[in-house]
């Protein structure tokens, strides 16, 4: 998972605008992104909507659409869908449980240097509360393509969480994407790591590899649907592991780590780690991997966990 593809939000949009020329409900609704400066729409050029930077309106407007009707995608920065316009996705889509699809770019630490202020580490906590909602997150341009797709005709509102720049894709021989299946991309009995996200389910791939030359073999699930969360799955490999790792993109309180102790906590009796951002503001000034480093967000982290709980299982004659 090393290879770099175009940027998912990118991707997003050269799979959305061929898909409004063939669907009339379709609506593009954006917040002066940029995102979309030179792209023909064609047919379909009357359904996209620049209302300027003014999330509240955006959401509401999308509402109303989507009452009427429409499918609208929202497209906006993740922090300003999850904290500026709560209250109106609260009320006006995710309460009406309309379907409404909001683009979240810049999630995580992708908008870098930009600060705080553009930093988006609570996306999921807030928006996994919401009743109604589907929250995905892909990891990388190629599962965005595939879960937008699919999650144009779900009923309810949806969140998809989408970054900056490019990312890691992939392996070629991953299963298929989708919503609401744990995508299973390495087998394992010791530890479960479960990540969300490019970077996180990249560093839990790596992190797999170097705990295999400790002699521990671990299961990586790629957990992009966080709501709902497949939890059926998730209990499998769980049941058969030693410790439950998660990884992800989003300050530790309330994303994904969250989602997953609170699935196992009344069913299993696992010990669940989590590698994720701490409970401070990210202020220093970097690019996208750089922060990630910074933050911990890297595969070391994730061995580090797996090795203070479950030490290291290489034998004296073992070829470790």
């Amino acid at each position: 998972m090393t290879e770099e593809v175009p940027a998912d939000r990118t991707i997003f949009r050269d799979t959305l605008v061929p898909m409004m020329a063939e669907d009339s409900r379709l609506v593009c609704l954006d917040s002066d992104t940029g995102l979309y400066s030179g792209v023909d729409f064609g047919p379909a050029v009357d359904r996209y909507i620049n209302l300027g930077i003014a999330e509240q309106d955006l959401m509401g407007v999308a509402a109303g659409l989507a009452k009427s009707g429409r499918v609208p995608v929202v497209n906006t920065m993740a922090t300003f869908a999850s904290t500026r316009a709560l209250e109106f996705v609260k009320i006006d889509i995710a309460y009406n449980a309309v379907p409404v699809r909001i683009a979240a770019t810049h999630s995580g630490l992708s908008a870098g240097s930009l600060g705080p202020t553009h930093h988006s580490l609570e996306d999921l906590a807030v928006m996994r509360t919401l009743p109604n909602m589907t929250v995905l997150v892909p990891a990388g341009g190629a599962t965005t393509e595939t879960l937008f797709r699919q999650c144009v005709d779900l009923p309810g509102p949806v969140y998809l969480r989408l970054g900056r720049g490019a990312t890691p894709q992939l392996p070629e021989d991953a299963p298929p994407v989708r919503i609401g299946e744990a995508q299973v991309l390495r087998h394992g009995d010791d530890v479960t790591l479960a990540a969300c996200g490019p970077y996180p389910v990249d560093a839990a791939l790596l992190a797999a590899e170097r705990l295999a030359d400790l002699g521990l073999d671990a299961a990586v699930l790629n957990l992009h649907t966080v709501k709902p969360l497949d939890v059926a799955t998730l209990l499998e490999f769980a049941r058969r592991s030693r410790l439950v790792v998660t990884v992800e993109e989003h300050w530790e309180t309330g994303g994904l780590g969250a989602a997953v102790s609170e699935a196992l906590a009344p069913r299993l009796p696992v010990q669940v780690r989590r590698v994720a951002v701490s409970d401070e503001f990210v202020s220093m000034a970097g690019d996208h991997p750089y922060l990630l480093d910074r933050t911990g967000i890297r595969p070391d982290a994730v061995v580090d966990e797996v090795r203070e709980v479950l030490g290291d299982a290489r034998r004296e004659d073992g070829p470790g």
